[in-house]
């Protein structure tokens, strides 16, 4: 018997698609068919997820007289760059893959990020489907239709919006995720309710070491809480022109020590959590976020494995990693700020000496990954 179906439905008029969360979806290519323009796509993934559940999603494609291509990228935030991007073009070239051929990206976030930049360039467009094998890619980077790669002055600077026409989240693949990864998603999931959805907050308070533990119930209800959060931003704001700035509490912070590190050092969930943690103490200094609050997000990052403190890059170090964010504009840096739990804002009106002073409160510690 199936499993228990959750629907989303990103509603972006004649380009909105459902988010389809349940177990064992990877075998469901009726859930797939609706929405191919022809009998053809080309499957990206990495050399650790192909492994587990390449095999099995092609074969059950096929079955249903889908013809399959597939492309097998390194692993890895590293590889989040031109030379691997091109090994998807490479392969679609060779495979004769044409405008109506459906790239469907099978992996966690970078997959998902290089597979939809993909699918946005080649022959100026082609149908694109996400199917997220992680946690952190099942509540965020697969919804929403942010495409990307990696420059060394930045995470994310090159890339276009391009939204999906289906993702396809089996919670059944989270089993094999390793123990890190799994927190690196929680990141994620608690953001949501820092910025918007204080009753969700509450309830991950309650439940945070049920969702480590991989309890089903638990894990969907968070996915489906996490997604439907992101789909009602997504579709307020889909490129990012005003309220959809939210989502990035802690990436500014975050995305400076990815760069800062070397890519794929910290997991990006991992920077996104010490960063969120920098916005609440910049926000408490602020005279915003009470210490409770702050106390609570700082608790709630912890339980679920995450670091609260970012690496000691040295102030100047963020400050300069810092000045290549997106989120720059007429050269001043927006902030995303929690008032209170489940309540944020976008600021550019904040003092450099209150941003260096958080980031060395919270670069003292020794939680890191």
């Amino acid at each position: 018997m199936p499993s228990a179906l959750h629907t989303v439905n990103v509603a972006l008029g004649a380009r909105s698609y459902p988010i389809h969360i349940g177990r064992d979806l990877l075998d469901r290519a009726d859930l797939v068919l609706p929405h191919l323009r022809t009998k053809k796509v080309a499957i990206v993934t990495n050399d650790v997820v192909g492994p587990l559940y390449l095999d099995r999603f092609a074969a059950a494609l096929r079955r249903a007289g889908v013809e399959v291509a597939v492309v097998v990228l390194p692993d890895g935030e590293a590889h989040k760059d031109w030379p691997t991007l091109n090994l998807i073009f490479d392969t679609l070239l060779r495979e004769h893959c044409e405008r109506s051929t459906t790239l469907v990206a099978l992996g966690g976030g970078v997959v998902g990020d290089m597979g939809g930049f993909a699918a946005a360039s080649y022959q100026r467009g082609i149908p694109f489907i996400q199917a997220p094998t992680t946690l952190l890619a099942q509540v965020d980077s697969s919804v929403g239709g942010k495409t990307a790669i990696n420059h060394p002055l930045g995470k994310n600077m090159i890339g276009a919006f391009y939204q999906p026409r289906l993702v396809l989240a089996d919670t059944a693949t989270l089993a094999t995720l390793p123990a890190r990864e799994l927190s690196a998603g929680l990141a994620e999931v608690v953001k949501y309710g820092i910025i918007r959805d204080r009753e969700f907050f509450a309830w991950l308070e309650q439940n945070i070491d049920a969702l480590r533990a991989l309890e089903p119930n638990a894990l969907a209800l968070a996915i489906e809480r996490s997604c439907r959060n992101k789909a009602e931003v997504v579709a307020a704001d889909e490129t990012e022109q005003g309220v959809r700035a939210l989502l990035n509490l802690g990436h500014t912070f975050g995305h400076a020590i990815e760069t800062g590190l070397g890519y794929g050092q910290w997991l990006h969930g991992e920077a996104v959590a010490a960063g969120a943690a920098m916005a609440a103490e910049l926000s408490r200094r602020f005279g915003w976020l009470t210490a409770e609050d702050a106390a609570r997000i700082n608790r709630l990052l912890e339980r679920a494995g995450l670091p609260t403190f970012g690496p000691a890059l040295g102030v100047p170090r963020y400050l300069e990693l810092m000045a290549h964010d997106k989120k720059v504009e007429a050269g001043k840096l927006r902030f995303v700020l929690p008032k209170g739990i489940g309540d944020a804002v976008v600021t550019s009106e904040v003092a450099v000496a209150e941003v260096e002073a958080a980031i060395a409160a919270r670069c003292a510690g020794g939680n890191n990954p």
